[in-house]
């Protein structure tokens, strides 16, 4: 590595962890992940509380306060839920100063006449943020397994359901952030790339639900994939190589998002004229 990628690398990380961005991401993703489990806890309580008010309508809810905490599995789905649908917003907008942002705004120079290559300006970017947002997802997935194990009756969720859950989400946040840096770089609109993405990842899911495509294959439906991973006491060896197949096209949709970037940055050029100073 070269004196100018480190010199990159060294930009990303104090522009991630100074600005406290890394720190509010791992707060929303690990803490959506402690509060759903909690949520739905919480939810049930309430209507035991209120089941004579209830009952005085004929309605018997019972049943449906014993299924809300019957399993853990629950507890760990709504937190995959959460993070693949409202998590990612956040995660998304936190990074549209690095997907694009800080061209508009001028705060950084890309002079290529003086040698700053765009592998050295797009490289560490591709590695930072996305692998930072997989291990918060992963951690998230982790925490919410250990409070759903205390507050729900049956702990039914494996460690390899977890394990399997906590890849799958991180792998879908991954995706989304590379698209995000790669649309945001190569147009320099960091807001416009980030409400595609946004619009992106909570509909996609939905209309292929809608129409019933499997999710098994298909990257813009890791989160229905992750969720349904949770409720699998054990995988056999067919159903571990598709999940491993729909990962590796997500890894693919990623590796080309990279290049893209880098040959969208080679090709265009910077506007660094003006006398605006953005600090």
């Amino acid at each position: 590595m070269n004196n100018q990628t480190k010199a990159c690398f060294k930009k990303e990380m104090l522009a991630y962890f100074r600005t406290k961005k890394f720190l509010i991401i791992s707060l929303v993703i690990i803490g959506l992940a402690m509060l759903s489990p909690l949520f739905i806890a919480g939810m049930s309580l309430l209507m035991d509380a209120m089941s004579d008010i209830y009952d005085e309508f004929g309605m018997d809810i019972t049943t449906m306060t014993g299924t809300l905490i019957s399993s853990s599995s629950i507890g760990v789905s709504s937190s995959v839920s959460d993070i693949t649908g409202t998590a990612i917003i956040v995660v998304l907008l936190m990074l549209n100063s690095a997907a694009g942002g800080e061209q508009k705004k001028r705060s950084i120079i890309i002079p290529k006449s003086s040698g700053l290559k765009s592998f050295s300006y797009i490289f560490p970017k591709f590695i930072i943020y996305p692998i930072s947002t997989f291990i918060c997802a992963l951690i998230g997935i982790f925490v919410s397994w250990g409070i759903s194990s205390l507050l729900f009756e049956v702990n039914d969720v494996t460690f390899a359901g977890v394990l399997t859950a906590g890849i799958i989400t991180g792998t879908c946040l991954m995706m989304y952030v590379c698209f995000h840096l790669t649309l945001g770089t190569a147009t320099g609109k960091a807001g416009m790339s980030a409400a595609v993405c946004i619009s992106a990842a909570l509909i996609l899911s939905n209309v292929f639900a809608l129409i019933d495509i499997s999710y098994m294959f298909n990257p813009f439906a890791l989160n229905i994939l992750a969720a349904t991973s949770v409720h699998s006491a054990s995988f056999t060896g067919s159903e571990i190589s598709d999940i491993v197949i729909t990962l590796l096209f997500a890894f693919a949709l990623m590796i080309a998002s990279y290049f893209i970037a880098l040959f969208a940055q080679n090709a265009r050029k910077i506007d660094n004229t003006g006398n605006e100073i953005d600090l």
